[in-house]
């Protein structure tokens, strides 16, 4: 049986909270949190760039100009 529990708390009892964390798990929250951080700001750049005019098929063709451009650039 799981039980579920919610609490409201504010930023100053979350920040005394993690202040109790060994250092260890500080630096396992502070990456998760940037997970989300970083999954939400991924999500808004996604949102802005949605097209239906481009396709799989002219991405892939500029991809491969680029590639090209790089390569030749190496090797002058």
């Amino acid at each position: 049986m799981q039980t579920s529990l919610q609490l409201n708390l504010t930023y100053d009892q979350v920040l005394s909270l993690v202040k109790q964390l060994p250092q260890e798990e500080k630096i396992m929250l502070s990456k998760e949190l940037e997970k989300e951080g970083f999954g939400e700001q991924l999500g808004q750049l996604l949102k802005v760039f949605k097209t239906d005019e481009l396709s799989e098929e002219t991405i892939n063709e500029e991809v491969e100009i680029v590639r090209k451009q790089r390569y030749d650039s190496r090797k002058h």
